[in-house]
């Protein structure tokens, strides 16, 4: 009992991250992630083969607009804490209560769900900031038949390159339906998890090196925090295989056969990442495997190095103590040059133990 009460001062308990659902109906709309405060900005992207505009709507009878035209729209909305907003247009957009609470649930596991008329996904945008850190941002995607919704926490996303291939009219996506748009977006996040990947592989090498070189506490916290990284990552790009297959084998209408093409593509990326990103599951465990042999190893050699002195000064200390010892009548106290001789039998004592301990390569 003391001992948890130890445990208690020096771990403070930390407040359940389902706390806020608890006693809540099914389909409640409740904000579960660290970014509280923000406002929903929307910004609209609409678009044919021949045109393009973007917008800034002012009231949420502007953005369900686009819900009819005949254009592709890309409705990105930037910011989920705002559970009101995220309420009102998700019914206007006719979206489940389910839906809507999965769109602001941050923890909640990637996944897709088929609906009559929509399609509706959620996933893990992993990026690299400025600071060289890896950034999990919640996303979750509805495809409609003309317009795709975009539920995304911060500004920063993984999307530039989508943005420029629509602006610049590049490659085949201007000339397709929403349900291309769909799968660009989907592409552009799994296409990013490979430079998470290659920075946490990088990572990974050089605490590896570290470890074989120079071993200490510090650098076994490091192989724990990245061990945990590496899970956590694992934890949001391994579902992410079976999501892609799943939009492939759909018969959903508003996936086309030309999308599943380019869909399967995706599913060999997602193939390709789950198989690195089990390889390094197993690189930061065997880091932890590593990191304590070679601190054994250091440590029977602090031990060999004590145990070859111990055994060089055994037979020393013996031969001094026996000497040492205050008897009368022990005849060589009364040699000469007795003195002289135990000095001579200790030091060949001494050097034919370092000839014996190099031969046997204890040395």
């Amino acid at each position: 009992m003391a001992r948890r009460k130890r445990l208690e001062k020096i771990l403070p308990k930390k407040a359940s991250k389902f706390q806020k659902k608890m006693g809540k109906a099914p389909g409640t709309i409740t904000y579960m992630g660290r970014r509280e405060g923000g406002v929903s900005v929307v910004n609209i992207l609409k678009y044919n083969e021949n045109t393009i505009s973007e917008q800034l709507p002012g009231d949420i009878d502007a953005i369900v607009a686009h819900k009819e035209l005949p254009e592709i729209s890309w409705i990105d909305i930037v910011g989920i804490s705002d559970e009101g907003f995220i309420d009102k247009i998700g019914k206007r957009f006719g979206l489940n209560p389910l839906v809507l609470e999965d769109v602001v649930d941050t923890h909640q596991r990637p996944k897709i769900d088929e609906y009559e008329d929509y399609i509706f996904g959620v996933f893990k945008m992993l990026y690299i900031n400025k600071e060289q850190e890896i950034v999990y941002e919640h996303v979750a995607m509805v495809l409609l038949e003309s317009c795709v919704l975009v539920f995304q926490e911060l500004d920063d996303d993984v999307f530039k390159g989508v943005r420029q291939r629509i602006m610049n009219k590049s490659g085949r996506i201007r000339t397709r339906g929403a349900d291309y748009l769909f799968f660009a977006l989907i592409d552009a996040i799994v296409d990013h998890y490979f430079v998470v990947l290659e920075h946490l592989n990088h990572k990974l090498e050089e605490l590896e090196e570290v470890v074989y070189d120079n071993p200490t506490p510090e650098i076994a916290h490091e192989i724990q925090m990245i061990k945990k990284e590496v899970l956590r990552i694992r934890r949001w790009i391994f579902p992410v295989k079976e999501l892609v297959s799943r939009l492939i084998d759909t018969e959903n209408p508003l996936i086309t056969k030309d999308t599943k093409v380019f869909l399967r593509d995706a599913l060999d990326h997602s193939l390709e990442i789950n198989e690195s990103i089990q390889i390094y599951r197993e690189m930061s465990m065997s880091l932890m495997e590593m990191y304590m042999s070679n601190m054994s190893n250091k440590m029977n050699e602090v031990m060999k190095v004590l145990t070859i002195m111990a055994s060089i000064f055994i037979p020393l200390t013996f031969i001094a103590g026996i000497y040492g010892m205050n008897f009368d009548h022990m005849p060589e106290l009364h040699y000469k040059n007795g003195y002289y001789y135990v000095w001579g039998v200790m030091i060949a004592l001494f050097i034919g133990m370092i000839i014996y301990f190099k031969r046997k390569n204890w040395l």
